[in-house]
């Protein structure tokens, strides 16, 4: 497996993305995200669905819906993911909104010219 698959599992499954961090320490690729960041983002999930089950869920059911249209890079669909998740608490914009902007995306990106 490749790390991004590794990374994709991990996001899609709700694995921790803690455990994701140590497994890839022993795998000779470079990732999207420190590890630091890779920590915040689990730390932040956690939070997220311990604070805002509602939107939560959502986030996921848009990440879904996304891997199940596959309309363009596969291995975008969990970086972007964990990009939305980090603007929740890292640029303190309200989760609502982040999921609002998030469900955006199904009616327009993703769609490449390749």
């Amino acid at each position: 497996m490749t790390l991004i698959d590794i990374f994709t599992d991990h996001v899609v499954n709700c694995k921790s993305l803690k455990d994701y961090v140590e497994i890839r320490k022993t795998i000779h690729e470079r990732g999207e995200f420190n590890d630091q960041t890779l920590i915040q983002a689990e730390e932040d999930l956690q939070r997220l669905r311990k604070e805002n089950p509602e939107v939560y869920a959502g986030m996921y059911e848009v990440l879904y819906e996304i891997m199940r249209r596959d309309e363009g890079h596969y291995y975008e669909y969990p970086i972007n993911f964990i990009r939305q998740i980090l603007r929740i608490y890292q640029e303190g914009i309200p989760a609502e909104k982040v999921l609002e902007a998030y469900r955006k995306e199904l009616d327009h990106h993703y769609r490449d010219a390749c």
